[in-house]
């Protein structure tokens, strides 16, 4: 029996959608697979067959589902002309064109909170994997280079060492807060200093970057950020400090740090994010002081279901009332 709320909500869905949803880039599989079956997802083709795909299916696409990996930029925005919302799975949406979305009145949604624990925790493990050296020691010991050369090189103390955090947002928050327990002292710095924080506040990355033993990128993607950690942020870093990014490849000035790392003018790096996802600089392959991740810093289990159903509960939302649960731009009527 449909009851009056339900026939409501399916009326309200013919209302704000009118149309269809259309997955973009690749997805999380089960996410994918739920998107087509519950939902007749289309998925946007790649190559040449884009242009036949859109001149068929533009008009009638009112939601996109995409990652903070891929994105939704100006030129398909523009060529959807009924698109209402575009959900993200993920926190990142720096791929999104924001700016002209807010211009068109296109929700944007994104999935914050549920991947917080798990990326300040990469953030810890790198910091520590960096500083201790321990993915080096594991291959020094899988080489076979313990009982011919004896005991590897000494590393660097992670208790009580200085930490300044680019980003004190939800993520920052999180890395600061377990980093207290190793005793460290912990400043940071942001667009704005944040209310009652018992971190001491630095009006500039390169002052941060100069006062501290550690540096940790946590500072959210997009133009706004580009390069914050320059060349001369990175130099004030200088040859004992690190470098420690679970952010946005984009946030650090690539082509600077591997010239510093190689040249031994930073002492290490952690890094989980790169400028051109899924290439990695080549010369930071053979430095057993950098510790290299493949973007993993939300991959549990746990934490990938937690965005999974974020995303959809996003997409019932927009599609049931025209809201999104937890929106980076409210959509507007078009």
């Amino acid at each position: 029996m449909v009851t009056a709320e339900a026939s409501v909500k399916e009326a309200a869905v013919q209302t704000v959608s009118g149309g269809r949803v259309l997955k973009v880039g690749p997805l999380k599989p089960s996410l994918a697979a739920t998107l087509s079956e519950k939902y007749d997802a289309l998925d946007l083709p790649l190559g040449d067959g884009r242009a036949d795909f859109l001149a068929e299916h533009a008009d009638a696409v009112t939601t996109v589902v995409t990652s903070g990996r891929t994105g939704v930029d100006a030129v398909l925005m523009t060529a959807l002309p009924n698109l209402g919302a575009i959900v993200h799975f993920g926190v990142g949406y720096d791929t999104t064109d924001v700016a002209l979305a807010e211009e068109l009145g296109i929700g944007v949604s994104n999935t914050p909170d549920v991947l917080t624990d798990c990326v300040a925790d990469t953030a810890l493990g790198l910091l520590i994997d960096t500083l201790r050296g321990f993915s080096a020691a594991d291959r020094f010991v899988r080489a076979g280079r313990w009982p011919a050369e004896g005991n590897s090189p000494l590393t660097r103390k992670v208790s009580g060492t200085r930490v300044g955090i680019v980003g004190l947002g939800r993520i920052g928050s999180a890395i600061a807060a377990r980093l207290t327990g190793f005793g460290c002292t912990i400043s940071y710095h942001n667009r704005r200093e944040v209310p009652d924080s018992p971190f001491a506040y630095v009006d500039s990355a390169v002052e941060l970057a100069a006062g501290v033993d550690v540096l940790i990128v946590a500072a959210a993607g997009g133009k706004g950020t580009a390069k914050l950690v320059d060349r001369d942020v990175l130099e004030a870093l200088g040859p004992d400090g690190y470098l420690i990014n679970v952010a946005r490849g984009s946030v650090v000035d690539e082509d600077a740090l591997v010239e510093l790392l190689t040249e031994r003018r930073l002492a290490g790096a952690g890094l989980d994010v790169f400028a051109r996802e899924p290439q990695v600089p080549e010369a930071l392959l053979a430095l057993d002081t950098v510790v290299l991740l493949p973007h993993v810093g939300s991959g549990t289990t746990q934490t990938r279901a937690a965005m999974e159903a974020l995303t959809l509960q996003n997409l019932d939302e927009y599609l049931a009332d025209g809201t999104l649960t937890t929106p980076v731009l409210e959509p507007r009527s078009r």
